[in-house]
């Protein structure tokens, strides 16, 4: 009789049971609980008597009781263990019957508790143990890897060839020139222009449209840190990377958590988010909402001198049109400072998923130019998460009847991360950031208005070809936040939304925090942002351009130069299909919506957004 024959008839007589642990678990019930826990009650009384009894026989006459029990304690010690064992055996089993929440401890006492605790360790084990260097989410092996050797100026290079599967479907590189130039020069200075062309040189982009009333336009670095509210990330490492940001001249967002002691106190230049909580700029109204308080905008402003641009929060990525509350039992002196709210707190604090401020796209266009001029001709912009493209087809369209807008759009993909968010929210709602970013991309180009209008891609960005990939692909100047929270000393453990981050990153825990050494980090902060601008450059200049892209330097709508251009960078489709990335995500000529010949589906969303038509089923990135 063969063995599959053998299991066939222990199935038919219902004896068939498997031969893995899973069917062993199965075995076990409260009976087999129980009959378990009187065996160790049992060993448990007989390695307490046999010493006893052996004592007694030997030595009966030679000793009284009391003597002859200190003399043989130290046989007594397997009882005290086993007993130990047997009460805690005895304790989990009964509390697991007799609670109601799971059903699993209630049929399998004791041992049921083995699932919970290797769910517990899981990521751990994943991480450390079973992944691969490519496959780790969101951030794989590799990266991390390269994130921690750039911050702490250790060796950065990879021995014996990539670990990446050049064949592998998605496989991106950069298309290298036989005639490479020099690397594009580091150049930090604010006022150096290069008026040949119209824009900073170097490694910067300007922000900031006269036309639009900026008057105090800024000089950004091309890789910067992206918006994390105070709150959701400690005050040691907003101190940290606000001081990094000071030493390699790059800005820190502060996100809608509003600007506290710790984004002053480090040094660096800020981009304040200014959200529909309106913190530090706002205040609740009767009904609970929050409201603009201009006064208190410019307030902050007066007391916070490293703020070098305004950014108006639509949506984020990892929630778009998500709101939040704060209890008041969570907001602490700090907290309240930096929101100017009332402390002690008398309600708790709302972060609506909308703005009270305004309620269409012209409302936005005013509201942007109030801000802008309040803050003494400061760039403003706005960030969001693009859901439906007639929405931004619609703002832009009311830009040029306007004729006044926003300076700057920051783009966050649907993939982006926070601290905590509905697991619906990150999954399931907005754009990814390539999407949206040709989206932003090419309405802006088609109705004439790219030259004005600076793009800024949060997020994705943690080595030098991400860098020059987001930049090809139509952005002017990237973010990144867990690219530097992992130079921060991140170890992606995954406990944002607890309050119990072991590196001290996103925590509010004093103890947790102590672990983060602010001056420490500060140089690990800005020690990747120098190698990742490093390495950037050398890509551009391999690929043979002196220099980034730089909208500015465009004459009646066109370049007049050769910049970076999404063409440079490949990407394998299939296994036998390559395209360069303006194949596969097409732009858009100047001003071609405006004269109705622009892309087919680009064009019925913006002929749709003008005539109210409903939403149609089309194919509208691209």
């Amino acid at each position: 009789v063969t063995r599959d024959e053998k299991e066939e008839q222990a199935i038919r007589r219902g004896e068939y049971r498997g031969h893995n642990f899973p069917d062993f678990v199965e075995r076990w019930d409260r009976t087999t609980f129980r009959a378990v826990g009187y065996a160790l009650s049992a060993t448990t009384t007989f390695l307490a008597v046999v010493p006893v009894a052996v004592h007694h026989y030997h030595r009966l006459d030679e000793m009284t009781t009391t003597t002859m029990m200190i003399s043989a304690w130290p046989s007594f010690l397997p009882a005290v263990f086993v007993g130990g064992l047997t009460a805690l055996y005895w304790k989990v089993g009964i509390e697991n019957v007799t609670q109601r929440e799971h059903a699993i401890l209630r049929n399998y006492p004791v041992i049921g508790n083995i699932r919970y605790v290797l769910e517990t360790i899981r990521p751990e084990v994943r991480q450390y143990l079973v992944e691969s260097d490519t496959d780790g989410r969101p951030v794989d092996r590799l990266s991390r890897s390269l994130v921690y050797s750039r911050s702490k100026g250790c060796d950065d290079t990879l021995p014996f060839g990539t670990r990446r599967d050049v064949y592998a479907p998605g496989y991106e590189w950069a298309c290298h020139s036989m005639y490479p130039r020099r690397a594009v020069p580091d150049e930090y200075d604010y006022d150096e222009y290069d008026h040949d062309r119209g824009g900073t040189r170097g490694r910067r982009a300007t922000i900031g449209t006269a036309e639009f009333g900026t008057t105090r336009p800024y000089s950004a670095s091309l890789l910067n840190v992206s918006a994390m509210s105070y709150g959701a990330i400690s005050d040691n490492a907003i101190l940290a990377l606000s001081a990094g940001a000071r030493m390699g001249r790059f800005y820190h967002n502060t996100g809608e958590g509003g600007v506290s002691a710790s984004h002053k106190e480090g040094g660096g230049d800020l981009v304040w988010n200014v959200g529909t909580g309106y913190f530090g700029c706002g205040t609740t109204s009767s009904d609970g909402g929050r409201v603009f308080d201009e006064d208190l905008f410019r307030e902050t402003l007066s007391e916070s001198p490293t703020v070098r641009m305004i950014e108006i929060k639509l949506s984020q990525g990892a929630k778009p049109g998500h709101g939040g509350i704060l209890p008041r039992s969570k907001i602490t002196p700090e907290i309240a400072s930096a929101r100017k709210l009332p402390y002690p707190p008398l309600v708790d604090c709302h972060s609506p998923p909308g703005h009270s401020a305004f309620s269409d796209h012209v409302g936005l266009i005013e509201f942007a130019a109030r801000l802008r001029e309040a803050s003494g001709g400061l760039p403003v912009g706005i960030k969001l998460c693009v859901g439906d493209p007639r929405d931004v087809a619609g703002l832009v369209r009311a830009m040029v009847e306007v004729g006044s807008g926003p300076d700057f759009v920051t783009v966050d993909g649907g993939e982006g991360g926070t601290g905590a968010a509905p697991p619906e929210y990150s999954d399931s709602v907005g754009l990814p950031l390539e999407e949206g970013l040709v989206v932003v991309r090419n309405l802006l180009t088609g109705a004439g208005i790219r030259d004005k209008v600076r793009i800024v891609a949060s997020g994705g960005v943690t080595n030098g070809f991400s860098l020059v990939r987001t930049i090809a692909l139509g952005a002017d100047v990237a973010c990144a936040a867990r690219a530097f929270m992992l130079s921060l000393g991140c170890i992606q453990a995954l406990k944002c939304n607890t309050n119990r981050c072991p590196t001290g990153i996103a925590t509010q825990d004093r103890e947790l925090q102590y672990g983060l050494d602010p001056e420490e980090k500060s140089h690990r902060v800005y020690n990747f942002h120098r190698k990742t601008m490093d390495a950037a450059a050398e890509i551009v200049g391999t690929i043979g351009h002196d220099r980034f892209s730089d909208v500015s330097d465009m004459t009646n709508g066109r370049p007049r130069a050769v910049p970076l251009a999404a063409s440079d960078i490949m990407r394998r489709i299939t296994e036998g299909e390559v395209k360069t990335l303006e194949d596969y995500l097409p732009s858009v000529e100047p001003e071609s919506l405006l004269r109705g010949c622009g892309p087919r589906n680009l064009q019925e969303i913006w002929d749709g957004t003008a005539t109210g038509a409903k939403r149609s089923a089309i194919r509208w990135i691209y």
